[in-house]
């Protein structure tokens, strides 16, 4: 757990200086506002967060504009994105109180936007254009005449070869290719950061790593009934399975997330790569459209590369759209590997996979409702650590009035915990008999 903590700590000091830096630059590539705050005039407390209370939207379908209401002036970083078409808006950390159900009317060349926490000390607004658009203006505006601090946003409709050549370069669809392989020899963020890690001087710790991942957080909210979110629900029993799972002292548990942080698929499974992960768990919530009908019950998925069912591939697809949400999609689907040691450890994986979702559900069907079919496989990128036996769980539906009702329950939780735990517990017992057999 030792490694795990420094790797954790040197992550959240590097976003926090990311966050000072954002507020101490007056300048920054792109459209870019500038804080009017001396920070060296503030005491040495910490700052209370800066308060958006209302956002809208006005024009046409030819020039609109996004006008944001602030208790105080704040830095902003604003830039285009493509495929699909969007706005993105990076700022400090902010404490939103708009009115329920801002963004999600549209109006001009923005669809609609989505706005929360991504990372520790930043915030980001997505807009979701209906068309190719460019950042006309961007401006941070004092108080003025009764009217509080207003960022103002101002869109303005252009062909696709205008809006593509307004793109930074890693981010025009064109130059993808090239700039992917000239990055071949670049260490990701998460190895830089594992790397840079103080190495300890302990014995190494052989324990089984499990990760437990909670679906979603930050800006992605996942799916929600009434005042009740997805990333709220799992990342509640993420944290009461990792406490369990701890008491035993057999596994070293490892979270891809603890807090409202908002995580990229890819980055979900490259902690589990470095972490040389011995099972992945994901934890999700599902809901079905009302059109859709009613569902009930827990599901477990494992990974295939062809869904089960037409609701696997669903519930597949709206997952794997989760980065797009966050704004920016920071890495490729990775391509197929032709290498036949590389398909035979897929295949072991996979079987593997099955094996502890078959001892999932045994344990969970006598704590829990389950879905009727509660064994599924679909494509999701979660899932796709080819080293990593890994699954993914649907703890209910959220918009089933009976299954929201257990998802809030901490007896419901508690039980439900004590079954995974005890599943996990099976799993390394027969991988170790079998390994004991095999020597």
């Amino acid at each position: 757990m030792a490694s795990r903590a420094n790797h954790y700590v040197l992550l959240s000091c590097a976003l926090l200086c990311a966050a000072a830096l954002l507020y101490s630059q007056g300048a920054m590539s792109g459209a870019v506002g500038v804080a009017t705050d001396d920070p060296s005039t503030k005491p040495a407390v910490a700052p209370s967060l800066p308060v958006a209370s209302d956002a809208r939207l006005a024009g046409d379908g030819k020039q609109t504009r996004f006008i944001l209401d602030l208790d105080k002036a704040i830095p902003f970083r604003a830039f285009p994105l493509a495929d699909p078409y969007r706005v993105v808006l990076d700022i400090p950390q902010v404490n939103f109180q708009l009115p329920a159900g801002t963004g999600v009317a549209g109006r001009g060349l923005i669809k609609a936007f989505r706005y929360g926490l991504v990372m520790p000390g930043g915030s980001r607004i997505v807009f979701d254009l209906s068309g190719p658009a460019r950042i006309a203006s961007s401006t941070m505006l004092e108080a003025a005449n009764g009217q509080p601090p207003r960022l103002v946003l101002e869109l303005e409709e252009v062909d696709r070869t205008t809006f593509v050549q307004s793109l930074a370069p890693d981010s025009r669809p064109e130059l993808r290719p090239a700039i992917a392989a000239g990055k071949e020899a670049v260490p990701s963020a998460i190895e830089a950061k594992v790397e840079a890690a103080p190495k300890s001087v302990a014995p190494p710790d052989l324990r089984p790593v499990i990760i437990i991942d909670p679906g979603h957080g930050g800006i992605d909210n996942g799916t929600a009934s009434g005042n009740e979110y997805e990333k709220n629900l799992v990342l509640g029993f993420g944290l009461a399975l990792r406490d369990r799972i701890e008491k035993s002292g057999k596994y070293r548990i490892v979270m891809t997330r603890t807090d409202d942080t908002f995580i990229p698929l890819d980055d979900r499974v490259k902690i589990a790569r470095t972490q040389s992960a011995a099972l992945f768990v994901s934890i999700h919530a599902d809901a079905l459209p009302r059109r859709e009908g009613d569902a009930q019950g827990a599901t477990i998925y494992t990974l295939s590369d062809r869904a089960s069912d037409a609701e696997a591939e669903r519930l597949a697809e709206a997952e794997n759209k989760a980065d797009a949400i966050g704004g920016v999609n920071l890495t490729e689907e990775p391509t197929d590997v032709a290498d036949i040691l590389i398909d035979l450890a897929q295949r072991e994986t996979r079987t593997f996979s099955n094996r502890f979702a078959r001892l999932l559900m045994g344990e969970m069907k006598t704590t829990t409702r389950m879905h009727k079919h509660p064994l599924k496989s679909a494509g999701f990128r979660v899932l796709k650590a080819p080293d990593v036996p890994s699954v993914l769980i649907e703890l209910g539906y959220v918009s089933n009035k009976d299954d929201l009702e257990h998802l809030v329950s901490e007896n419901w939780r508690s039980r439900t915990v004590g079954s995974v735990a005890q599943a996990i517990d099976a799993f390394f017992a027969k991988r170790l008999a079998t390994a004991g057999a095999a020597n």
